[in-house]
């Protein structure tokens, strides 16, 4: 019950700016800036509460980490208009997926600098990441540690994410090719079809593989990315 009460609890201006760690001035700015949601008013007294709290502490981790007021507004318009998790992976879909819940500044640390709202915004489209309530979730532990690893050795993320929305269009067609050629065989059904899909699975692995053989025996593929 006391852990009820204390996630609904409310504050003052000043009480929350002092549980921020800023000033009353800094919270009328980024309030005027709507960096933070309006307070809920009774009468003259304006109450925030723990939700306005995690903003203005993430707010001032993003700018240790270098980040721009500018840049967090849009990063925090995005994320606000966010499609819900949810909504990407659909209710009790089945996935061989595990979704990762983060903060603002944990997408951050993940991503340095190439953190922009213009990456945040692309991959919200792509639909990378959704929302669920005050967090961030990444639909897959494994692209994102892919995502960050490709980061890691150079590739921008915008280049990165903009082979993601290639490989989903061949994917899904993919997808689509199995599906069919399950589906239209007498008598299968859903339940087949995912009983069968680590079948599919290991189809595309080997020709991706064969396919990497073959683009390595050919040079690299140097001639830059070929459109599809």
């Amino acid at each position: 019950m006391a852990e009820k009460a204390e996630q609904k609890r409310e504050y003052r201006m000043e009480e929350l700016a002092e549980e921020a760690g800023i000033t009353v001035r800094t919270l009328r700015f980024y309030r005027e800036r709507k960096l933070i949601h309006p307070p809920r008013r009774e009468g003259r007294i304006a109450w925030y509460d723990e939700t306005h709290l995690a903003r203005l502490r993430t707010i001032s981790a993003l700018l240790e980490r270098g980040h721009t007021l500018n840049g967090i507004a849009e990063l925090a318009e995005a994320f606000d208009h966010g499609r819900n998790v949810g909504e990407l992976l659909g209710l009790g879909a089945p996935t061989e997926e595990t979704p990762v819940r983060l903060t603002p500044e944990a997408l951050a640390d993940y991503f340095g600098d190439q953190a922009t709202p213009e990456n945040f915004a692309a991959s919200l489209e792509l639909g990378y990441l959704g929302t669920d309530g005050g967090e961030i979730v990444h639909i897959s532990r494994r692209l994102l540690d892919v995502t960050a690893a490709l980061v890691r050795e150079g590739i921008p993320l915008a280049d990165v994410l903009s082979a993601g929305r290639r490989v989903r269009a061949h994917t899904d067609a993919l997808a689509e090719l199995f599906a069919d050629m399950v589906l239209t065989q007498g008598g299968r059904t859903t339940e087949d079809l995912q009983r069968l899909r680590p079948l599919a699975k290991s189809v595309v692995e080997a020709e991706l593989s064969m396919a990497m053989d073959r683009r390595l025996q050919a040079g690299g593929g140097g001639q830059g990315p070929q459109r599809s």
